[in-house]
């Protein structure tokens, strides 16, 4: 079981989504004292690569994030800054 919430992020993101590349970045340390943070949340930025975003405009790709992330956007992230993009752009 991951045990932080970056590797949590990353293992839902690994197994819907199988990027070829993931890159994610913790900045809750940015927003202390914000609304999310005092709720426990965090804020995060992801960029990834994967083939499943082919064709697929910014919203849908945004959307396939955030299934893939289900529960953990009500529990563990406040904020998401998502860039997704596919093979070769």
């Amino acid at each position: 079981m991951p045990d932080s919430r970056a590797e949590m992020i990353r293992a839902a993101l690994d197994i819907r989504l199988e990027p070829s590349n993931l890159e994610i970045i913790d900045e809750s340390h940015l927003h202390v004292g914000h609304a999310g943070a005092r709720e426990g949340k965090g804020h995060f930025r992801v960029a990834l690569t994967a083939e499943c975003f082919r064709d697929l405009p910014p919203i849908k790709r945004h959307r396939l994030v955030y299934e893939a992330l289900g529960a953990l956007m009500q529990t563990d992230i406040h904020a998401l800054s998502i860039d997704a993009r596919a093979p070769g752009e």
